[in-house]
């Protein structure tokens, strides 16, 4: 099947009703079918396996090119697990410097001081500075391509290639392009993230998060520490999540065109200074962008200038995007990472990364482009009007 193929009738097995859509199994227990098996003849316990979350996680695994799927109840959930079912004290994890403040509060608050792993952060945009990190104790090689919030790329193919040859796995996530537009596990990755709250979703109405491996053996792993942690995905979550999946082409298609619209307006607008997108005219990356994407997402990032009134006001003024965490949603987000997403970092660990106060990131949505345009406009001048 083809991806938008996939989309719509991935994972899904028809039953003896006759369902066109997967049903939503809210029961927390089902009937065991024999004795001398309990726990081998189908679903037992809705934490362990329930039907609906099973048809999602299958679907996310074909849409991923991968084997097998897991759904989480939140991203963060996600790679919680993944890190607590591949790592122990004493391992070292390789891992971008601009990544998800959750990710990195995760990292350092947790994974280091209350399981000794050792963590050594780089500029993955250059694959040797990923090299000269490996040690002998590392395990993993964690990447976010591109980056929240810098729109960093990294190549996965060569770092992927890097890490194998020193016997590392390495962990993509693909939250900000989706598999639409890039698949890590078809780079060399050997686990992808997502949190399903974003455009896989679609709809700011569930949150979520999914693994996608193929190894098996990694896989189960993962399974056993989500099955005991009870961090599993709700069936109702997981119905949405199919739900979105259905539009994913198309909804990506309309936010990456409406994106490039923005960018346009931003590059030529007097109080932004920097844009970053990964489709901007002449991007530095083109040759990894063009090996490893076949599009660019709607997220992109501007640093606009400005005192921190006159940024708050901006902001405040929007109309049409709604001033708001999280991105993916058909409605336009915008967001300021450094009092936001990243406010855990200090001010000397944001700024050694790139993230300054005037950082915004935006998640462009399926509104006309005209009125998003207009609305920056207006929100611009606001801002700027006192002086």
């Amino acid at each position: 099947m083809e991806f938008d193929t996939k989309a719509i009738h991935g994972g899904l097995a028809k039953d003896e009703k006759g369902d066109v859509k997967m049903p939503i199994y809210v029961s927390s227990t089902f009937l065991v079918k024999d004795l001398e098996k309990p726990m081998e003849t189908g679903y037992v316990y809705s934490r362990l396996n329930n039907p609906t979350r099973e048809a999602l996680e299958k679907r996310l695994a074909m849409l991923e090119n991968g084997k097998f799927g897991l759904t989480f109840a939140s991203g963060m959930a996600a790679e919680t697990c993944l890190a607590m079912s591949l790592l122990k004290a004493g391992d070292h994890v390789v891992a971008f410097d601009d990544l998800y403040g959750g990710t990195k509060d995760l990292f350092n608050n947790i994974m280091k001081k209350n399981f000794e792993v050792e963590l050594t952060y780089v500029d993955a945009r250059e694959p040797e500075n990923v090299k000269e990190a490996i040690k002998s104790n590392t395990k993993l090689v964690w990447l976010e391509t591109p980056t929240n919030p810098l729109m960093k790329i990294c190549d996965i193919k060569a770092i992927s290639s890097i890490a194998r040859r020193h016997g590392v796995l390495t962990v993509v996530d693909n939250t900000f392009l989706s598999p639409y537009f890039q698949r890590p596990l078809e780079c060399g990755a050997d686990i992808v993230i997502h949190s399903t709250t974003k455009y896989i979703n679609g709809h700011s109405d569930s949150i979520g998060g999914a693994v996608i491996v193929s190894d098996e053996n990694v896989y189960k792993k993962i399974k056993f520490t989500r099955d005991e942690t009870g961090s599993a995905m709700s069936p109702f979550d997981s119905f949405l999540v199919l739900r979105g999946l259905e539009t994913l082409p198309v909804r990506m298609e309309k936010h990456q065109q409406n994106a490039k619209s923005v960018v346009e307006y931003l590059k030529d607008n007097e109080h932004v200074e920097e844009v970053y997108y990964p489709g901007i005219k002449d991007h530095p990356q083109i040759d990894v962008i063009k090996r490893q994407m076949t599009g660019y997402g709607g997220t992109l990032s501007f640093l606009m200038e400005g005192k921190r009134n006159e940024i708050n006001k901006f902001l405040t003024s929007l109309k049409i995007f709604s001033f708001a965490v999280s991105l993916g949603g058909t409605e336009s987000l915008v967001e300021n990472p450094a009092y936001m997403t990243h406010f855990h970092l200090s001010t000397k660990e944001r700024e050694k990364i790139g993230i300054k106060d005037g950082l915004i990131r935006m998640s462009v949505g399926l509104e006309d482009p005209k009125d998003m345009i207009a609305d920056l406009e207006q929100a611009f001048t606001a801002a700027f009007s006192g002086r």
